[in-house]
């Protein structure tokens, strides 16, 4: 695929537009056209190693667990529809991984692609100085079907950027500069969003992050009270997962979210939930914290918002949090966010997710997915420690991370794709869509208990 090779230390310094040129005419012709007898599965295979050797992360190709512990490093994700991924020399995987959260809908739902492409016909991108009718329709549905009197909506491109929108607000609604987050939380990867994660292997390299952290046992509504007690006054917002997702499926005790709604009002702090993962039906309710009747005074959602064809995230609040930005509505804005694209898809994924109750399939499914996995522990629970989740946000626990991936690696030779979680390297999640057929959980669940079998001996 390369006219010429350029490596080492002796590689020329500047640009070569001329082969710029000629590599990415080449790139083109595989979006239009795929592969075929010039550009074949295979090589197509081996390019896409090398570039993300050579000019992605180092060594990111090799982490990806459940592909490359089953010996295939140049599997390569294609196409798909609904819940079948396909990669382009036409191999199958059932997929219950579904992008970490994203597709809640499937692959490619027809009724998001039609919305988006529409607006594609009509206005990718926003002029910035006029108004966008899309990015208020947005927010008016958001404000619709968000708990409570949660009414207004800041857009961006992503889970990591609204949990930094929802920190800015916070800080400067309240005054204060302090937060309360969880042990094992995961909240995205910017400055403000990795000061509040769980792992210290995330942090410790690129520290030091924010100060006034405060880091509190997720669940222990005793201590996060107590902090709120002595502490409550430097601190603007406590942010927290309903139930962790990268931690691994955590539930918390029934008393956490409401104790500690309670607290945030007794010491004029802000609740932010982060519902990035956990939004628009994963856990068998519309929101996280509608399992416990709670309502945030901000709730975030990025990943499935954008109905698996678009990124786009919104850090919804109360109209009094975001009054303080009237004066200078500039003081946090976004040059792509909440394009007229994305919130296209957007509206189509709500829509699809209301009109299909989608929240009460999850719940359905999940029921039928843990009780199934749960036979399977019991027939090897010298491997499979424990299930937990709630709705399709479900974590298998296992006694090392070898194991887990042994069984990720396993299902992925037999057709069937999970993996692990980013905080809990034990735990192996599955988070298959929300339309996820019935027909393929009792497929899966076979594919599952053929790999114990085989990882058992």
């Amino acid at each position: 695929m390369r006219r010429q090779q350029h490596h080492g230390p002796h590689a020329p310094s500047g640009p070569d537009l001329e082969e710029a040129l000629f590599q990415s005419r080449q790139m083109l012709d595989i979006v239009m056209d795929g592969v075929g007898e010039t550009i074949t599965p295979e090589l197509l295979a081996k390019q896409a190693v090398e570039d993300w050797e050579e000019h992605f992360t180092p060594g990111f190709v090799r982490y990806r667990k459940s592909v490359t512990e089953a010996g295939d490093f140049a599997a390569l994700e294609w196409t798909g529809e609904g819940s079948m991924l396909r990669d382009p020399a036409g191999r199958e995987w059932i997929d219950c991984l579904g992008g970490f959260g994203i597709y809640d809908l499937g692959f490619r739902h027809p009724e998001v692609l039609a919305a988006v492409h529409s607006q594609l016909d009509r206005n990718p991108l926003p002029t910035q100085e006029l108004i966008d009718p899309f990015r208020g329709m947005l927010c008016r549905l958001l404000a619709q079907i968000t708990p409570g009197d949660l009414s207004n909506a800041f857009l961006t491109n992503s889970g990591t950027e609204t949990i930094e929108a929802a920190m800015k607000f916070s800080r400067i609604f309240t005054g204060r500069t302090g937060f309360v987050c969880f042990d094992a939380g995961f909240h995205g990867k910017t400055f403000g969003s990795l000061s509040l994660m769980g792992k210290a292997m995330f942090r410790d390299p690129v520290g030091p992050l924010l100060p006034g952290i405060r880091r509190l046992p997720f669940g222990d509504a005793r201590a996060m009270e107590d902090l709120l007690a002595s502490e409550g006054s430097d601190i603007a917002a406590v942010v927290v997962e309903p139930i962790q997702g990268e931690g691994g499926a955590i539930v918390p005790p029934d008393d956490f979210l409401p104790r500690m709604r309670e607290a945030c009002d007794r010491s004029g702090v802000l609740l932010v939930a982060d519902e990035v993962q956990t939004g628009l039906g994963r856990t068998g309710a519309l929101w996280g914290v509608d399992h416990w009747g709670v309502v945030p005074d901000i709730l975030c959602v990025a990943k499935s918002l954008g109905g698996g064809v678009l990124p786009i995230g919104a850090a919804v609040g109360r109209r009094d949090v975001f009054q303080v930005m009237e004066a200078n509505p500039f003081l946090h804005t976004t040059t792509t966010g909440g394009n007229p694209a994305a919130c296209a898809a957007a509206i189509a994924a709500i829509h699809v997710t209301l009109r299909d109750r989608l929240w009460e399939q999850a719940a359905r499914k999940g029921e039928r997915f843990l009780a199934g996995l749960e036979r399977i522990r019991a027939r090897y629970p010298q491997i499979l420690k424990e299930v937990r989740g709630k709705g399709l946000l479900i974590g298998m626990v296992f006694g090392d991370d070898e194991t887990g991936y042994a069984i990720s690696a396993g299902a992925f030779r037999r057709g069937v794709l999970i993996s692990g979680t980013l905080v809990s390297g034990v735990t192996i999640r599955i988070e298959p869509a929300l339309t996820f057929p019935d027909d393929l959980i009792d497929v899966v669940l076979g594919v599952l208990e053929e790999t114990f079998s085989d990882v058992a001996g």
